[in-house]
């Protein structure tokens, strides 16, 4: 009859990573052969119990087991089988695996932290011209109380028989290419070399606990929105990596009431009247830093006329270089007109030629 690896870590089939794990450590502490020396049950117990996390930790095997399970077959998850008692997977994945350096495996067997994922959110001027922000990161950070052990007091380990102390462990593969002997990390002590004897009451044996970390982050001028920052060294920690992951920050730019950008150019519409248009006129233009600036708008102006402000837009400090303000006009025409100035528009309109007016004569030529 084929194992059943749930039953044996005491989990049901719907059991997530951190479950699985947890029920293995809780298991490989009690039955561990350095705890119960010359007990020959427990020693077979905690063989079971190995052999089970090794396939329900790893996705893709447990995959393979689950399929195996439901169809009924016990296949190569039936006992312990050659090669180092790497069940169920494939060759391939074997293969891989032999060359590919050390195990997918938990969190702990990894060298480095994994990265955590932030997004934060900038108003228009603050991604313009930088900032430096306080960013609470919720991490894991080592147990002050064992110091990062997970052991009480920081002292309680035993070293680990099954890998001896190294934190690795030795297998052999047969593959069309000859024996292949690999190393990888010791699924019992995580990679440590040592065993837990009394977990840290604070921290539950884990050596971390997650908190809340302050970190102030600059934000260099020019940050454009949905951009990428990546923050190294200040993602989670592991036990036993010696790098942290990354903090990656994506960035929310709000919106500016006046102003867009297109990358180092401000853009901005202003209204101007009618007669400003016709006979041009001194226009102030407003910036982003909230002064002013005189535009001179010409005469004939065009509603829908884009104007150059050089060098008035954003800067990029590094490449020592300056964006423009894109100045676009907007004509608006008076309303509730007076008799009298009906009257002196209708005079108006009376003195003007049809070929002063460029668009109505080529659209006339077109029909």
């Amino acid at each position: 009859m084929a194992k059943n690896f749930y039953e044996t870590l005491g989990v049901t089939k719907t059991a997530s990573e951190d479950e699985i794990k947890s029920a293995f450590r809780k298991l490989a502490r009690q039955y561990h052969p350095d705890l119960h020396p010359g007990d020959e049950v427990a020693a077979n117990k905690f063989k079971e119990v190995n052999e089970a996390y090794e396939t329900l930790s790893d996705p893709h095997k447990r995959a393979e087991y689950d399929a195996l399970q439901s169809g009924g077959g016990s296949g190569a998850f039936g006992g312990q089988g050659g090669g180092g008692g790497h069940h169920g997977s494939s060759f391939f994945d074997e293969f891989v695996n032999m060359f590919g350096g050390e195990q997918r495996g938990g969190d702990e067997s990894r060298s480095s932290g994994g990265d955590i994922s932030l997004n934060v959110t900038l108003s228009f001027e603050e991604a313009a011209y930088g900032t430096q922000k306080e960013i609470a990161v919720n991490r894991f950070e080592p147990c002050a109380a064992c110091r990062g052990t997970g052991a009480k007091n920081g002292t309680q380990f035993v070293k680990c028989t099954n890998c001896g102390g190294t934190g690795k462990v030795r297998y052999a593969q047969e593959t069309p290419f000859g024996r292949v002997v690999s190393m990888k990390p010791c699924n019992v002590c995580g990679g440590i070399g040592r065993i837990i004897k009394e977990p840290c009451t604070n921290c539950g044996g884990r050596g971390s606990l997650r908190k809340n970390s302050n970190l102030r982050i600059t934000f260099p001028p020019g940050v454009e929105p949905n951009q990428i920052m990546t923050i190294p060294g200040e993602g989670e920690r592991t036990r036993t990596g010696t790098k942290a992951g990354n903090l990656i920050l994506t960035i929310t730019v709000l919106p500016h009431k006046m102003f867009r950008r297109k990358g180092l150019d401000l853009l901005v519409d202003i209204p101007v009247t009618f007669t400003q248009a016709l006979l041009g006129d001194k226009v102030l233009v407003p910036t982003l830093k909230g002064n002013k600036i005189a535009f001179p708008l010409p005469e004939g102006a065009q509603s829908g006329m884009t104007f150059k402000l050089k060098e008035q837009g954003l800067e990029n400090p590094k490449k020592q270089i300056k964006g423009d303000l894109l100045v676009t006009i907007d004509i608006e025409l008076p309303k509730n007109l007076s008799k009298d100035q009906r009257q002196k528009i209708k005079e108006l309109h009376e003195s003007f030629k049809p070929e002063q007016y460029d668009k109505a004569r080529e659209f006339m030529k077109k029909q």
